[in-house]
């Protein structure tokens, strides 16, 4: 696959997580199409990871992949999008569920039209500790009061994103001082104005779970880096600034990138199958019964 061939590229950036990589992987690399590479950047696992990714790059089913140290989960993920040699970027988280006819639609829709930077779409959010129970939420008011320029900035989540990567010379990558990365990430990019469109459908769902560790541990710099974050991008706040789902993940990821330590409470050692094969029946039904629409 030449690099002028690929229009989308997949990244993941994961450490020690073998048991999710194996259901996320699996079914990524089922739906691959012709046109489409996977990127896997592995921080240096100790659990099994790095053979795993290594031997599915030496069968060609993954296209790039390296393993070494990241000082941070920015660091690992901004490798990745540096090495993407797709047109469109989609980030791949490894414990997360994704709807992939959404996210191509989502890339076509920006194939199609080379002025959009970004696209993001509605939320879903689930927890393997209560499976059935899936929430709905939506930034499209908030992406609508920024589109009419009430608000210089806004929130949303990563895990739903689609960058055109050359857009990545203006509003450039994570910002590997934030631990609240996405967060800060999103403020940046509406504030400088990138072109961004709405998809009402659902192209990710994310999954928490027992391995989320307390985040009052970091009360003091998530709030020091909220107040940060609000005065450089003039963000007035709202309900979902910095939510509880996001701060489960900054501790999972200070557990990932901790030196010399196996992170044995981010790994499940049940069998999670079964239940992301619910998810993935949901997120495909949820979708089917929604399949969205485009808002510029």
């Amino acid at each position: 696959m030449g690099k002028l061939d690929i229009n989308l590229s997949f990244i993941i950036s994961t450490r020690n997580r073998l048991n999710f990589l194996k259901i996320t992987l699996t079914i990524l690399i089922q739906n691959l199409n012709p046109g489409e590479e996977i990127v896997v950047v592995d921080g240096d696992s100790n659990d099994g990871s790095k053979d795993y990714l290594l031997q599915l790059f030496n069968e060609g089913k993954i296209h790039q992949f390296i393993s070494e140290p990241d000082r941070n989960q920015a660091h690992g993920w901004n490798k990745a999008m540096l090495m993407a040699r797709g047109l469109i970027i989609k980030k791949i988280i490894d414990d997360d569920v994704f709807h992939y006819s959404a996210i191509r639609k989502c890339a076509d829709f920006m194939l199609a039209n080379s002025e959009v930077d970004v696209v993001i779409s509605n939320e879903l959010n689930a927890s393997l500790n209560n499976q059935e129970q899936i929430s709905k939420s939506s930034r499209l008011s908030q992406f609508e009061s920024w589109k009419q320029k009430r608000t210089a900035s806004f929130t949303f989540s990563d895990v739903h994103i689609l960058i055109r990567k050359s857009a990545l010379s203006y509003i450039g990558l994570y910002h590997t001082d934030f631990v609240m990365m996405d967060w800060e990430y999103a403020l940046r990019m509406s504030f400088l104005r990138a072109k961004i469109v709405y998809f009402t459908g659902y192209n990710a769902l994310s999954v928490g779970h027992a391995g989320s560790v307390s985040a009052n541990k970091n009360a003091k710099l998530v709030h020091h880096q909220g107040e940060r974050a609000r005065l450089m991008y003039n963000y007035p706040g709202d309900a979902a600034e910095i939510t509880l789902w996001s701060r489960l993940k900054i501790n999972i990821g200070k557990i990932l990138y901790s030196k010399n330590k196996i992170p044995t409470n981010t790994t499940y050692k049940e069998d999670i199958t079964e239940a992301y094969s619910y998810f993935y029946l949901k997120i495909d039904e949820i979708n089917n019964q929604n399949p969205g629409i485009f808002i510029i």
